[in-house]
């Protein structure tokens, strides 16, 4: 599989298939192909399809398969931002926030990921199921805004605002930290808990969440109640 990341802040990935080779993905995220490309919807099994749900993803995935020859197809991103590409291996697994996984090839896997801690589960800003990327081959995750990545070590830690984290390797482990003063907490803006990430392992921070976009715009619609 060969592919081109194209139309940055509004992007999409342009996959060229060899004959037989399979990507999955999320339903929607299909923007064009070619002809030859069969696409199957599966649930992948009882216990892979419960776990998608739990991780705020469809229970369904769409599978695409080159027939008789090559094909193309390509994924666009649900938001402004960038689409990257992340090469997975058996032992080294990637760990998303919920709605970052875009498209892959068919030896990737998409499942779940607990928290640990339930603190971080409640209040890191990702509840407390995260998404896990495993196996061998390319995934595409999407990025809302401009990506930022850091590379930390051992017991390093990083404070990240809500919704910032968007990807971090499985090595990598999380937990919150209460904003000091009440007075901070109220009116800082900066909400109640931050998220700390500690070492070791690679940390993408994405600028633009789509959490934060919504309450900013917010004010600006009409209250329907009304």
């Amino acid at each position: 599989m060969q592919y081109q990341i194209i139309g940055e802040p509004l992007p999409a990935v342009i996959c060229q298939l060899n004959a037989q080779e399979a990507m999955i993905t999320e339903k929607g995220s299909m923007c064009w192909m070619s002809p030859n490309m069969d696409m199957q919807t599966s649930a992948g099994g009882l216990g892979k399809a419960f776990g998608r749900m739990f991780s705020g993803d469809s229970i369904f995935q769409n599978i695409y398969t080159a027939q008789g020859g090559p094909g193309m197809i390509a994924f666009a991103s649900s938001f402004p931002g960038s689409i990257r590409a992340v090469q997975i291996i058996p032992d080294k697994p990637i760990v998303l926030q919920k709605s970052a996984f875009l498209a892959s090839e068919q030896s990737v896997e998409l499942s779940i990921f607990f928290q640990k801690k339930l603190g971080a589960g409640f209040f890191g800003g990702e509840g407390f199921v995260m998404q896990q990327l495993s196996g061998s081959g390319t995934a595409f995750v999407e990025i809302d805004g401009y990506a930022v990545e850091y590379e930390l070590a051992p017991g390093q830690q990083i404070v990240v605002d809500t919704g910032n984290l968007t990807m971090m390797d499985a090595t990598c482990s999380v937990d919150i930290q209460a904003v000091k003063g009440v007075k901070n907490m109220l009116f800082g803006g900066e909400g109640i808990f931050h998220t700390v990430v500690t070492g070791p392992g690679k940390v993408t921070l994405q600028t633009m969440p789509v959490s934060s976009v919504a309450a900013t715009l917010a004010p600006f619609f009409p209250n329907r109640g009304n």
